[in-house]
Parts: C-alpha cells; sequence; structure tokens
C-alpha cells in the first residue's frame, strides 16, 4: 500500500509515525516543501524572547528518525498537483527543477495553514515580517536585535506572545488590530481588560480598533498607515491569522468556506482515499457541534494519530475539540476553552455567564493567589459550554477540566459538587473550579427566581 503524505509538521509527523507503527505494509513517502520537518511554531516566541536557548528543541522529529522507522523523506519536494481519479501527484524537486508523476493508495493531506496577507499597498516590504515557519523565526531572530521600534499587527495568541518577548528585551513595541480588544475569540472583557492594562504597564502602545490601510518606507524607517493614525516602526511582524493550505484540493473534496477539508469522524475527506488533519481541515468543535477551523498543535496531533489508525478502515473515532489553549504573559497564566459569552451570542444560543474570582487556597497559608474565572452555560440545560481563568497561579490543568466538563456534556451542578481533594497546601474545601460552579447555580436560581415574579 502507498501512502503519500502531503506535508510534515504537527499532523504529518504523528500520522507517519502511527502509520508505520500500524501497518508494515505501509510503503510511506512523505512530500515536504521545507529543509525541515515538524518545526513547532508556537515556541517561536519562547525562542525569541530566550526562554528557549536551543531552538533545536523546537524540533520534535527530523527527517533521519522517520527514515529510521521506514519512511522515505523527500524534503525540498514541492506537490504542485493531485488527481484524485488517477490517485497521483505531479512533484517538482525544488533543487533539480525535477517534476515525476507519483502515484499513491491513501493521500495524507497534512499541508497546514499560512499566514493571511491581506492585499494591502506596501506589505511586500522587506521591513514587513512573517512568523509561522522556521526561516520566519530565523529571519526574525536576526533582524529584530538589529532594530528599536517594532509594531505587530494582529492581537490573537501569536501576536500577543511576541509582543510581550519583544517588551520585555527593551523594544518600543506598538500592537494594532482592528478589534477594539485583545484577543477577543478567547477572551471576554473582564479577562482582556486585565491583560490591555499589563501590557500598557510594560510599556507597550495599544493601537486597537484600527486597521491597516497601507506600508511606506520613509527615511529607513515603515510607516504604517491606519484608518486613524500614522505608526512608525523598524519593522513589522504581520500576525492577523491563518488559511488552510488547501489550493491542491481545491474543488476535488469537500471544504468549509475558508478552504479547510472536511472530514468525518475517522478523519476521512469526501474522498475515501483522502485523508485530512491538522491546519489543513476543519475540526468537530464540540460546545456547538458544528465543523469549525481552529488551527492548534493539540488538533493536529490528535488529528494525525487518528488519520494512521483509520488508514484501512474506521477505527478510532474523533471525539472532537473545545479549543482548549493558554498562554502565559509576564508571569499571569491565561487559558480558555470552549464558548466565550460573545461567541455563544453569535451562535444564537441563551447562555449565561459568570465571572468569579477568589484565592486558590485558604488565606492562614503563608501564601495564595487569586484567579479570576468565567464560566459559560446554557441557561436552559444548564450545560457548561466554555470558561477562561486568569492567575499568576498555574490554572492549567483546570482549563483542561473544564474542557473535559464540556467534551462530557456537565452541567454546572456536576462541577459545583464533583469530588476534588481538599489539603489546604492545594486548596480550599471546596476547589476553586467547585466554588465557580457553584457561583453559576446561585446566578440561575436568581434568574429562575425573577422569572417566577414575572
Amino acid at each position: 500500500m502507498k501512502v503519500a503524505v502531503v506535508g510534515c509538521t504537527h499532523a504529518g509527523t504523528f500520522a507517519v509515525k502511527q502509520i508505520l507503527s500500524d501497518y508494515k505494509d505501509a510503503e510511506v513517502t512523505v512530500f515536504e516543501r521545507n529543509a525541515e520537518i515538524s518545526f513547532l511554531s508556537c515556541g517561536i516566541a519562547l525562542y525569541l524572547g530566550g526562554q528557549v536557548k536551543d531552538p533545536q528543541g523546537l524540533f520534535y522529529s527530523s527527517p533521519e528518525e522517520l527514515k529510521e522507522m521506514g519512511a522515505t523523506i523527500k524534503t525540498q519536494h514541492n506537490v504542485q498537483s493531485i488527481n484524485p481519479e488517477k490517485h497521483t501527484l505531479e512533484v517538482e524537486d525544488l533543487l533539480t527543477k525535477k517534476v515525476t508523476t507519483e502515484y499513491y493508495d491513501k493521500l495524507i493531506m497534512t499541508t497546514g495553514s499560512w499566514p493571511i496577507i491581506p492585499n494591502i499597498p506596501g506589505i511586500k516590504s522587506k521591513k514587513v515580517l512573517l512568523c509561522k515557519n522556521w526561516s520566519h523565526a530565523q529571519e526574525l531572530f536576526n533582524r529584530v536585535p538589529e532594530v528599536k521600534k517594532i509594531a505587530v499587527i494582529g492581537a490573537g495568541y501569536i501576536g500577543a506572545e511576541l509582543v510581550e518577548a519583544y517588551s520585555l528585551k527593551g523594544h518600543e513595541v506598538s500592537l494594532i488590530d482592528a478589534q477594539n480588544r485583545v484577543m477577543p475569540k478567547y477572551f471576554d472583557h473582564a479577562f482582556t481588560d486585565r491583560i490591555e492594562a499589563t501590557f500598557v504597564k510594560n510599556g507597550v502602545s495599544l493601537q486597537l480598533g484600527q486597521s491597516v490601510q497601507r506600508f511606506t518606507e520613509k527615511n529607513g524607517a515603515l510607516e504604517i498607515k491606519t484608518d486613524k493614525k500614522a505608526i512608525t516602526a523598524d519593522l513589522a511582524i504581520l500576525c492577523i491569522g491563518f488559511r488552510p493550505n488547501t489550493d491542491l484540493l481545491a474543488g476535488k473534496v469537500d471544504m468549509t468556506p475558508n478552504g479547510a477539508i472536511i472530514t468525518d469522524d475517522y478523519m476521512r475527506s469526501s474522498d475515501p482515499d483522502i485523508l485530512a488533519a491538522g491546519d489543513s481541515a476543519a475540526v468537530h468543535y464540540n460546545p456547538t457541534g458544528q465543523n469549525a477551523y481552529i488551527p492548534l498543535a493539540t488538533n493536529a496531533v490528535r488529528q494525525g494519530i487518528l488519520v494512521g489508525k483509520n488508514l484501512k478502515k474506521p477505527t478510532v473515532r474523533y471525539m472532537g475539540t473545545q479549543s482548549t489553549s493558554g498562554l502565559s504573559l509576564y508571569g499571569t497564566a491565561i487559558c480558555a476553552t470552549g464558548l466565550t459569552a460573545e461567541a455563544a451570542k453569535m451562535q444564537g444560543i441563551n447562555a449565561r455567564q459568570v465571572i468569579f474570582e477568589d484565592n486558590y487556597r485558604p488565606e492562614f497559608m503563608p501564601s495564595t493567589t487569586p484567579i479570576l474565572m468565567s464560566l459559560v452555560y446554557d441557561a436552559d440545560s444548564k450545560r457548561i459550554l466554555g470558561g477562561a481563568l486568569m492567575s499568576e497561579y498555574d490554572i492549567s490543568q483546570s482549563a483542561n477540566l473544564l474542557s473535559l466538563c464540556i467534551q462530557n456534556k456537565n452541567t454546572i451542578d456536576d462541577l459545583a459538587m464533583v469530588d476534588m481533594l481538599f489539603q489546604p497546601t492545594f486548596d480550599r474545601p471546596f476547589n476553586y473550579l467547585n466554588l465557580l460552579g457553584q457561583a453559576a447555580q446561585a446566578q440561575a436560581a436568581e434568574a429562575e427566581a425573577n422569572k417566577t415574579l414575572v
């Protein structure tokens, strides 16, 4: 059985390893445009900020490892076209420029994503950089130390992490975004207000609620003209989002409007011989029960493994995702899972949100730390739809527990009373998540009482 894998970062790497483990008769060939594979792009900010000293740690596999496992690795090979009817690929060797036709029985589409690059005048300036792959990381590492003023365009996770890294390195940093808040896809106002205040405290110039209209090089600097003002920088870094890199299969398999490949519960596309995973594929988003485009490494790794397990026949069902994510900014952990209150409203869900803050353990302990928490739940069924936490205390595993609650369709009543350990070193007799669930119960009871009075 000939298996062609197109693209080899998160999803591709894990798919290859799983296939070689499960199917001894598989002849796996990987086609990758870059010279390297399995680059952990979410570690770029850690590398640029100096927390990661050895950048090789950002690669969790190598062509040599996959070759030893039995795969044929063709790096610097670009797939030019795919013919699903003939089961063939046209592949160009980027070094020799030779084009060959390759045959496959099963095709694994793990081509990932690419930064969204809008058609803005001047955007091709050499002073406008991207942040996605290893070559981008190297360019940022080499060029940024030589400049003073940096503009980061896009206030999502990547943009926020770059802003932190560069502000701590002493650069003058401007953060530009068309939205009025930072990271609005992940956090509601109670959280973003505090995040923004922390940015300002660390010298970051927030330029929110304005869109970039033009880039112009003037006197050795870069002028960024928005719809409100002109901002001067030495370099700009574009981080406004990603699009699935699926042009090769356009019109050949079912896709979402943005080009993400739609798969069934076993990672098979509408063509049963083409499987997809990672940033090139849509995810099954459990809070809404719909397909969504959520390019996260966690999704890619799990989908890649499932591609391997389901290569020949449906074997292991995809559990879906809650889009659980997190980051650390200036010593504060910020994590989210599922729907924000705003997102639930946009979905037309009759949802409520409770905001609750309390210390993670008793005040009689030598120290304790407050945790800001949010819980979004269905007002009718009380089912948990989303949550967020923010603290100098490590709350990442609590976000994972809320993720499990969403996946298992638990209610606020479940969360309020679920058994959790108590020991003053760790928490209160009721864990802070129990207290969050109880706050939601109180809110729901009050709403019911007011309804009765009316």
